[in-house]
């Protein structure tokens, strides 16, 4: 089998800083392993442009029915907590700093997916943090096929899943796939947001 790690020789090499432009300098291309680092747990475990750990899931089992997920940094502080909101129209998750128990600051709701429709999600942010967080996002393209992007308000693509594959041309799988996050969006973000996908159109 193939290492996922991104500094990896057998895996495709990013292109070098001078063949990009200063904004795709800035992005954050990660390496996303749906495993946890722990024995016998589920979860992500993401790393960046040089192999090294940059968040981890570790909690992931059984939230489905309406527990919470934790996402850390490779320290294992908490960065952001995702919670179901319980008895609402749809499906609808709740995104909040660190291991915070009130005041949310995005909420994520499933769209209904319609004949030719490739919505996925919108994400909006709550009461209290309209002014300091404008944007609204729409996430579109299939999450199962990892191939989906996420829009801000207006319209531009900022952060996007693709399938990640060795040098070689050998597929990975679904388990291991690239998130690249714009300078518009934060990384953490961007992960937190992936993690809710996976809860929404996850196996």
């Amino acid at each position: 089998m193939a290492k996922i790690f991104p500094n990896s020789p057998a895996i495709e090499s990013p292109p070098s800083a001078c063949d990009r432009t200063a904004e795709e300098a800035a992005e954050a291309a990660m390496t996303v392993w749906r495993k946890s680092l722990l024995f016998n747990c589920k979860g992500f475990t993401v790393y960046d442009s040089r192999g090294d750990l940059l968040f981890r899931v570790d909690n992931y089992s059984a939230t489905r029915s309406g527990g919470e997920i934790v996402l850390m940094d490779s320290s294992g502080k908490s960065l952001l907590t995702i919670r179901r909101k319980r008895l609402s129209l749809g499906e609808k998750w709740l995104i909040y700093n660190g291991d915070e128990v009130e005041n949310p600051i995005f909420s994520v709701k499933k769209h209904v997916m319609l004949f030719g429709s490739e919505g996925l999600a919108r994400v909006t942010p709550c009461r209290g943090f309209q002014n300091r967080l404008e944007e609204s996002y729409q996430i579109e393209g299939s999450y199962s096929r990892r191939e989906c992007r996420v829009y801000d308000g207006r319209r531009r693509a900022v952060a996007e899943v693709a399938r990640k594959e060795a040098a070689a041309g050998v597929a990975l799988g679904g388990d291991v796939f690239r998130l690249i996050a714009k300078p518009e969006i934060d990384a953490g973000f961007a992960m937190a947001v992936v993690v809710v996908l996976d809860q929404m159109y996850g196996p």
